[in-house]
């Protein structure tokens, strides 16, 4: 979807709505993280697994070549800070 054509005040909204259901979407996951931790699961084990069902779903949504982009620029941004927690947490 092309956010150019629409008005300011429904794109903002778009933005927030999907903020928004994302952070649901964390919080969710994080609560199934914490559950199998409990029981015993390594937390390496649920990265990977984690990795590979969020690869897949994208290959499955978006294509293996828009994956493919997306996750070459993981690098870049791993080395900026972007998903070091505790980075985050002092912000």
């Amino acid at each position: 979807m092309s956010h150019s054509k629409l008005p300011f005040g429904v794109v903002d909204s778009m933005i927030e709505e999907e903020h928004e259901e994302r952070q649901l979407a964390l919080e969710y996951l994080a609560e199934a993280w914490n559950t199998a931790e409990e029981e015993g699961v390594e937390s390496q084990a649920l990265a990977h697994a984690s990795l590979f069902a969020a690869l897949a779903t994208l290959v499955r949504t978006y294509g293996e070549e828009a994956t493919a982009e997306l996750i070459a620029g993981l690098p870049n941004r791993i080395r900026a800070g972007e998903y070091n927690l505790r980075r985050s947490r002092l912000q």
